[in-house]
């Protein structure tokens, strides 16, 4: 299998593992030194999403679902980078209505142990009304 293929396998992974509530997965998906950047927030660490995927794993969080587009991938050696449009919808435990963001992210990957992961992810959404 090609870098790039196991790159997308991997956003498929992730994709499916949200969906899912599956936690586990979406963390092994990650180097241990992973960050998140989000607009208006704070940098997040692995240890940060794992705290606040928590309630998602004991059924109390709401359910997420999305579609990741991958637009560009470029790879150099143990080191690779996406640009891709992202979609989630976020619909509340509690019956309130969903909630839908938009935009671009750029991801910056790296192999490890011979697997690729999310090592940095810079993440554009925006409410969508």
């Amino acid at each position: 299998m090609s870098d790039e293929q196991a790159i997308r396998d991997l956003v498929a992974t992730w994709m499916d593992a949200t969906r899912e509530g599956d936690t586990a997965t979406v963390l092994a998906l990650m180097t241990d030194d992973a960050v998140f950047l989000t607009p208006g927030r704070a940098p997040m660490t692995k240890t940060d999403f794992a705290k606040a995927a928590e309630g998602q794993a004991r059924g109390k969080a709401p359910k997420f679902d999305g579609h990741s587009e991958i637009l560009e991938v470029q790879l150099m050696g143990d080191w690779a980078f996406m640009r891709s449009r992202l979609s989630v919808t976020m619909t509340p435990l509690d019956g309130s209505p969903p909630t839908r963001r938009e935009g671009h992210t750029l991801t910056v990957l790296r192999r490890d142990q011979g697997r690729w992961k999310l090592a940095r992810d810079a993440n554009l959404l925006a409410p969508v009304s």
